[in-house]
């Protein structure tokens, strides 16, 4: 007999449509102090502003699925191949990136300048169009290249391979003349290298005029003398043309951020070629999971790349930033957009290694601050975490902190006052997941069984007058290298009666609650002291940069999220109010004297 290993089979993106049943409770917490300005340098503040707050629960809060076999699973069904941009400055190292990609993951690779070489040599009506404008010194228009492109992409191999489109679309034109046809990507790659580092690859270039092979002087010299002799400088190698080259990429990457910012993953391309692929196979192996995993659970997928002929579905619609996220109760879409997103994130984490991670959400219902405050959304985006690891094959304990305090001071938050049954109540599929996969437990040390594989905490959080730090921290070296998992943690310090709170341990309790990495953010940004209108949002999904969104009214009374800025750290409430002013790091150097001043409270 041979002992097998059996996952639970069921959807993981479960997400209400009922009526949910509204349980008011009074909630109130100590404002942090700070104070604010009315100064216009200060438009956006982190500052939480608490207030009594309404505990909307769930109930019967799922899809059951529509299978009642518990037998192995068996995938007889394809998924659709992969669909991947990707844009670089030049010698960024693209062209090397786009070899690697092509070998490893078989698609389609398309560029633009060997689509216009083929079409001229081969005497195609679009071809003489084109070899017109070229003959003259003119740029080809982009209906004819967009024609080239949108016909190669029509082909039968790229509906069977999957495609790679290399450095198309350079403007805003091409790109909305791809989204009219529903061709879009499942991720925008963009190779990030540093100017002086781009300017360095291209000055030391070096072609063989013979073997027509590119060499660099310092880091790939020719491998003789010989070589080396007859290696020659490329004439817009120079480096007053790289530099032009430069800001004509720049504008143009600009000019389609808005449009692919949803999708768009910024790879750190001043590493070793093998430490970049290294990254964006990471990167493709998931979407391409991700898309199996769709495929499966019989849902569309977001890339419609050759979708050419096809009717638009409600998916069309639905890239980037959800809007409306002031009107409350959040639809379903706008909840399965945040549950995937952080699932995703989560995910990608945990694959890498990482074992203490952190997730920090705040869309309106998951916001306790905020009277809309849904505990069953909270619920929801754990089930679906959770579902998804047992999916795979592992055993989660899902843990939610018990009373603490003795006497009079017994008790815990109200954010999770019944979370503990709640989740017991819930649905957990039809496969018998919860007791086998999935667990319910406390936060504590005796918690840590040795059959669990990954423990996701729901919302720790300090109480007045009492800490959970120290069961959190016993919990977690008892864990070892197991992942664990923190939903929306709330681990700074509450004052107590006596203020000991604040005082004693306090920096070694910090510094535990920030050993864990951050693999997920999402926060709406208002002005300073309000909670409307939306100004904007900041996003960040492991392993890629924070994201800096500016929510925009369009003329025709919808809005749009247009990306600013992003960062390789976790920015400042400065950082970002300069980013909507406008002010360069440069420039806010320059503030001196009492505008400097002013500007440094402010």
């Amino acid at each position: 007999m041979v002992a097998t290993s059996v996952s639970p089979i069921h959807s993981a993106n479960v997400v209400s449509s009922t009526p949910s049943l509204s349980l008011l409770s009074s909630l109130s917490s100590h404002s942090s102090s700070s104070s604010s300005s009315s100064s216009s340098s200060s438009i956006l503040s982190f500052q939480p502003s608490y207030r009594p707050c309404s505990l909307l629960l769930y109930t019967n809060t799922h899809f059951r699925t529509s299978c009642k076999s518990k037998a192995l699973k068996v995938n007889c069904s394809v998924s659709e191949p992969l669909k991947v941009m990707i844009s670089g400055a030049p010698a960024s190292g693209k062209g090397t990136q786009c070899e690697l990609i092509v070998n490893k993951f078989g698609l389609v690779h398309i560029s633009t300048g060997d689509l216009l070489r083929a079409e001229v040599s081969s005497g195609t009506e679009i071809g003489n169009k084109a070899k017109e404008y070229m003959n003259a010194g003119r740029l080809v228009p982009d209906e004819i290249v967009t024609t080239m492109v949108t016909s190669r992409l029509s082909r039968e191999d790229t509906k069977t391979k999957g495609w790679l489109l290399d450095g198309y679309p350079r403007s805003s034109n091409q790109a909305q003349s791809l989204e009219k046809m529903k061709i879009r990507p499942d991720v925008y790659i963009v190779l990030d290298v540093p100017d002086e580092t781009l300017i360095d690859r291209c000055i030391g270039r070096r072609l063989d005029p013979v073997t027509k092979k590119i060499y660099h002087l310092k880091s790939f010299p020719p491998e003789s003398e010989e070589i080396k002799a007859r290696l020659i400088t490329r004439p817009d190698d120079t480096e007053e043309k790289v530099k032009s080259r430069l800001e004509i990429y720049k504008q143009n990457a600009a000019a389609i951020s808005s449009t692919y910012s949803d999708i768009m993953k910024k790879i750190d391309g001043n590493r070793s070629k093998e430490e970049v692929f290294a990254e964006i196979d990471a990167l493709l192996s998931q979407v391409q999971k991700d898309k199996e995993k769709a495929t499966k659970l019989g849902k569309p997928t977001l890339g419609s790349g050759n979708h050419l002929k096809e009717p638009s579905t409600s998916q069309d619609n639905w890239r980037g930033i959800p809007t409306r996220l002031n009107n409350i109760p959040h639809s379903r879409e706008i909840r399965k957009y945040f549950y995937d997103d952080v699932l995703q994130a989560t995910q990608r984490a945990i694959n890498d290694g990482r074992t203490r991670i952190k997730v920090e959400i705040n869309i309106p219902e998951l916001n306790p601050e905020m009277d809309v405050y849904r505990i069953g959304t909270l619920m929801e985006l754990v089930r679906v975490i959770a579902l998804s690891f047992a999916d795979d094959g592992k055993r989660v304990k899902v843990c939610v902190q018990g009373s603490m305090g003795e006497g009079a001071l017994a008790g815990m938050p109200l954010q999770l006052a019944g979370t503990r049954k709640i989740l017991e109540f819930m649905d957990w599929g039809e496969y018998g997941a919860m007791g086998t996969f999935i667990n319910i437990g406390s936060i504590g040390a005796k918690e840590v069984d040795e059959q669990d594989d990954i423990f996701i905490l729901v919302a720790p959080q300090n109480a007045v007058g009492n800490c959970i730090i120290e069961d959190l921290q016993a919990m977690t070296t008892a864990a070892g290298d197991r992942p664990v998992i923190l939903i929306n943690p709330r681990l700074k310090d509450l004052p107590g009666s006596s203020g000991i709170m604040q005082t004693m341990g306090r920096d070694k309790r910090l510094e535990y609650a920030a050993s864990f990495e951050i693999c997920y953010v999402f926060r709406l940004l208002y002005y300073a002291g309000t909670q409307y209108p939306i100004m904007g949002a900041l996003r960040m999904a492991y392993p890629y940069r924070y994201e800096l969104y500016k929510r925009v009214d369009e003329p025709s009374g919808k809005e749009k999220y247009v990306i600013m800025s992003t960062f390789p750290q976790r920015p400042s409430s400065d950082e970002i109010n300069d980013a909507f002013l406008g002010i360069t790091r440069d420039q806010r150097k320059k503030l001196t004297g009492i505008w400097g001043f002013l500007g440094s409270i402010f």
